[in-house]
């Protein structure tokens, strides 16, 4: 039987569920990785077995009828862990209702707050216990209560704290969505020597007043680091990419999902591109946004070969699906496209000054001296669902799922 329950759990449009509960002859519902239960042995005395969570309950005691009304049963609930063995966890208070609630590892500090002080004021004032996992892998949080109507106002205050948290840049993007271009080793050495000739150098002489460098004897010089230039802030030549899509993956659900889009467009992208090869120019440097005296991204500039526009309709295919899937963030999907390979990044640097608002770095003299550098032609041969601050043996961000572009055969010209 299906019912819905729209009247009970309402943060759907927020943790991307399915407003639907299953009812069985077990008694069990769930919203998809949204589930409750409570049950009753005629004990006065509430044990959970096994603090490993998830969604999946073989027996409930709350149920949802028609009406959107709990009703109770006794019973016993069973949870599946990672290694595929049901764990039991028993409710016997017949005033005792819970949530599983799929949260992400990456928020559960939030739903904390300071010093415990967030989880304390939900509890306190919604009359909840609100369960943690005990491992850092588990994206599920338990929410206990003396009634279904406190449960359900504590459940949408934390998805309220998740609206917000994941909307602002307290939440850093998990994912993105690349062009790898790390894969050409030729490519990857023009790299190390960019980065070899500016650390090498001792120091930079420019003049202060017309940023053009002079003869040393004729001006003070100025050290790396008075120039705000570091090992940190250079992209590492093994992550070098393209960046089409930034995402905010905060719970396994939502990277599955993320795969299935990905993997799903294949043929789509595929029509894009015409079915034929794409290369693509690298050349010259350039700087977002601010002057190269204050530069706090500096990038290569990227030119499809041909101008044909295919490479921004093959990215305009993969913004789409995961737009429609609901994996993009609002302002990230009215965002235009701007393909740029980043070679600095002063956002890297390890050891920041706290007392400066902006962190940057003074680009004048690399710009002077590689302003025109002709980087080379490279083929674009696939797309990667990317995982950051998390990279395989190669190097590169770990690859949660790809696909490939058209390949390259000896007939196909790339001018």
């Amino acid at each position: 039987m299906l019912t819905t329950c729209r009247s009970l759990f309402r943060i759907d449009r927020v943790l991307g569920f399915t407003s639907r509960c299953l009812k069985s002859k077990q008694e069990r519902f769930s919203l998809m990785s949204f589930s409750g239960n409570a049950a009753m042995d005629g004990s006065k005395k509430q044990k959970m077995v096994n603090s490993v969570w998830r969604p999946i309950s073989t027996q409930s005691s709350s149920l949802v009828n028609s009406e959107g009304q709990c009703s109770k049963s006794s019973g016993v609930s069973e949870e599946v862990n990672e290694r595929g063995v049901n764990e039991t966890a028993s409710v016997v208070s017949d005033e005792k209702h819970s949530v599983s609630l799929q949260v992400g590892a990456s928020l559960m500090k939030f739903i904390r707050g300071k010093e415990g002080t967030t989880q304390m004021k939900i509890e306190e004032e919604m009359g909840v216990k609100i369960i943690f996992p005990s491992s850092r892998n588990e994206d599920y949080i338990i929410i206990e209560g003396g009634s279904v109507d406190c449960v359900t106002k504590a459940s949408e205050r934390i998805a309220t704290i998740i609206d917000e948290v994941v909307k602002s840049p307290s939440l850093d993007y998990s994912h993105f969505v690349s062009l790898p271009l790390a894969i050409h080793p030729e490519l990857v050495g023009k790299l190390v020597n960019f980065q070899n000739s500016i650390l090498g150098n001792q120091s930079i002489a420019v003049d202060e007043t017309t940023s053009v460098a002079v003869d040393l004897k004729e001006t003070k010089s100025s050290t790396l680091f008075d120039l705000g230039i570091e090992k940190s802030i250079f992209i590492k030549p093994s992550t070098f990419h393209l960046t089409v899509l930034m995402l905010k993956l905060w719970n396994k659900d939502r990277v599955n999902t993320a795969r299935d889009v990905l993997k799903s467009i294949s043929p789509s992208v595929m029509d894009a591109l015409d079915n034929r090869p794409l290369f693509i120019r690298l050349k010259g440097l350039d700087c977002m946004r601010g002057s190269l005296a204050k530069a706090r991204v500096l990038y290569i500039p990227v030119e499809e070969i041909g101008d044909e526009g295919r490479l921004l309709r093959a990215c305009k295919v993969i913004t789409d699906a995961f737009v429609k899937a609901g994996l993009v963030l609002e302002k990230d999907a009215n965002q235009s496209l701007k393909l740029h390979a980043t070679v600095m990044n002063a956002r890297h640097r390890k050891r920041k000054d706290k007392r400066k608002k902006l962190d940057t770095f003074d680009a004048r003299e690399i710009h002077k001296q590689f302003g025109n550098e002709d980087w080379g032609e490279y083929l674009i041969q696939e797309a990667h669902l990317s995982q950051r601050f998390v990279f395989d043996q190669s190097g590169y961000y770990r690859c949660c799922a790809s696909i490939q572009f058209p390949e390259n055969t000896e007939t196909e010209k790339k001018h």
